[in-house]
Formats: structure tokens, sequence, C-alpha cells
């Protein structure tokens, strides 16, 4: 077992450079390497104090669910990541392994959730998509309540349906929302043929996480090397959607939603100020809402996949630290390192790293903050 001298020796020898740390760093680092060296789960201390981790953003899928689509083409690309060297990591029956790499990473809580494949589906097919989906998630969860809570499927393409499935999910399986994509077949999610969707929702008080699904309308554009279909396609998708949520009144329409954006709101947050000032440039096509369009960052929460620790620092001034919740994008690499990220992150004070880290995703998602500390 290192001591916390040892482990500053071994610390700072790692680098010709030098560098400085905080000591809430520090604190982080020594119990994380202390936790593997004991095989244990990486404990997050911050001022002292033992901090609850709570993941919102990680992906599961079900070997059930995709047999049941392996004669559609619609589903080649999502078989085909099952099928992948990364296959495992995502597999809803591999629980052990999962935990283990939560436990190196400092991950306590876990939300599960499948990006919609299925929207293409007809009804009955769709049904039994989701509910294959729901009831592997829910067994998941129930195996180990303290470590998973779980995002329901819907089937958004029918709006009621969904709702139902929402309900459903919430009521008799213990999901504390569900996930949904970015659009939904070329519609937008502003449209009013989701309101009775959002309406239930909000009724629910729904944690609605809502993860791209790329731009298709832009697919010629983002050939080529960069893998710019991902890397720009995806916020690309994120960003219209929160948009037109704004612009299109739905957040005024149903004020109390509770939607969290992955890749933390893709470009939005970093160009909301655009939006206010369309308002003054261009009044005949920017009409006005009930407050400025910048100002719903506030009423939205994002994840921290923003990659840079001035992502970060520009995400909480922009959104409010109270909007911005942990975000890992399990079991890919595009945050692996969430836990750190947030941590060393020099902008955010203790309290703010507190808060993202867990403080509000318990608040939002029912979990007690204690139940895993």
């Amino acid at each position: 077992m290192h001591s916390r001298r040892e482990f500053l020796h071994k610390l700072s020898g790692a680098s010709a450079g030098i560098f400085f740390v905080g000591c809430n760093f520090v604190d982080s680092a020594l119990a994380a390497a202390q936790s593997v060296a004991a095989g244990k789960r990486r404990q997050v201390i911050i001022a002292g104090e033992r901090v609850m981790t709570i993941d919102v953003h990680s992906h599961v899928l079900v070997a059930e669910a995709l047999d049941l689509v392996k004669p559609y083409k619609e589903t080649q690309s999502i078989r085909d990541q099952f099928a992948s060297a990364r296959g495992p990591g995502y597999d809803v029956r591999l629980v052990d392994a999962r935990l283990q790499r939560m436990d190196r990473e400092g991950l306590d809580v876990q939300v599960l959730g499948i990006n919609p494949f299925w929207y293409w589906a007809e009804r009955g097919l769709a049904s039994q998509i989701v509910q294959v989906q729901n009831d592997a998630i829910a067994k998941m969860c129930a195996s180990h309540p303290d470590r998973f809570v779980g995002l329901a499927s819907v089937a958004l393409q029918f709006p009621e349906l969904a709702a139902d499935q929402l309900e459903q999910g919430m009521k008799k399986q213990d999901m504390r929302g569900c996930l949904i994509g970015g659009s939904v077949n070329g519609e937008e999610l502003s449209s009013p043929k989701f309101y009775p969707f959002w309406e239930r929702a909000e009724q629910l008080q729904a944690f609605v996480f809502i993860h791209p699904q790329g731009f298709p309308d832009a697919q010629n554009r983002l050939q080529g090397n960069g893998y710019l279909t991902n890397v720009i396609g995806q916020p690309l998708e994120t960003t219209v959607a929160l948009s037109h949520l704004i612009f299109e009144g739905t957040l005024d329409r149903f004020p109390g939603l509770k939607i969290c954006a992955a890749h933390a709101g893709g470009f939005l947050p970093s160009y909301s100020g655009r939006m206010d000032a369309c308002l003054i440039a261009f009044p005949d096509f920017c009409k006005p809402v009930k407050k400025d369009p910048s100002e719903y960052m506030k009423q939205l929460y994002f994840d921290s996949i923003i990659v840079t620790g001035e992502g970060l620092r520009h995400l909480v001034a922009t959104a409010g630290v109270g909007q911005v919740v942990l975000g890992t994008d399990f079991p890919t690499a595009w945050n692996s390192k969430g836990v750190d990220h947030v941590l060393n992150t020099q902008s955010l004070s203790d309290a703010d790293k507190k808060a993202i880290l867990g403080g509000n995703a318990a608040k939002l998602l029912r979990i007690n903050p204690r139940g895993n500390a």
C-alpha cells in the first residue's frame, strides 16, 4: 500500500517536467492507487469527504433484442458494433466485467441506456424490442441496485405508445426516465406530434437523456478521414435538436421537463449567444420566445463529455454548475477518465466538483447520495 509521501515521490518522478497538483487531486489519486493495489473500488475523496460518483452516460446492448432485428438492414451497424472487439463492453449480461472497470475508474453508479436503433420499426416489432430491452435493463439494475439505475427504451415514432412505455418503465421497473434520439425519422423532437410524450415525461418527472444518432443530412460532406460523422455529426444533431426545442416553444409549453443532452449539449453552449443576437439582427426569422434563447441553457442539463478543462469551465459558466452531470460514454474511450476530467479542472471549486460528480445526478435520478459512499 502506498503512503502519501511515497505516492507523491513516485508521481513527481513520473515526468522530467515540473508540475503542480492540488490537494484534492493528490487525495483522489492516492485513493485510486491504493484501491487498485488492493483490488478494490476506487474511492473519490474531495476535501477529505468521500464523494459518490454517478455516470449518467453509459451504454448497454441486449443480444436478444438484436436477434429480433437480424433480418433488417437498418440494424446492420448496431449489430456489427455488438459483434466487434468492443462488443463485450456493451453486453448487458457481462455485469462483473463492467463492475470491475467501474471500480478502476471510480464510478459508483451507472445510468444504463440504449441508443435507439428501432425508430424505423412497425408498432409490433418496436414494442417487442422495447419490452425485451427494458426487462433486461431492469434485471441488471435489480441484481446490483447500489450500482445501476436504468433508462427505459421507448418507441418514440409512436408518441402515445412511448409515453405509456415510459410510464410503465418508471412505475413497474423502477426506471428513472428514458433515452431518446435527437430526431425521429427526420422529424424534430419539437414537433407537436411528440407533445403527448413530452406531457407524460413532465408529469412523471422523468429524466430524458437525448443521445444523437448522427446527422444524416450531412453524411456526404462528413465522409473521409477524421470520423466526422461522429466527431461533428453527433454534436451537431444535439445542437439542432435543442435549438428547435427552444425556438419552437417546447420548453415553454413543458417547463418542468428534465432533459439532459449528451456530449455537453453539442455546440450549443459555445454558441448560444448567437441565438440571442438573431432576435435583434433578423427579427423576421427569429421570433421571440418567453426569455432570451440562451437562458434556456439553465433549464437543460448537460453531461461533462466536453474533453477539455476549458470546455468544462465554459459549460459551467454558461449553463450553471447545477446543470452539469458526469458522463463517460462507457464503454467507449471518449471520456474514460471522466472522474479525473472533473477533478483536474482547476476552475471548479470543491463544491462544484461534488455537484458534477454525483450531487446533481442524485437529485435528478432519486439516488441516495449516501447509499454508495
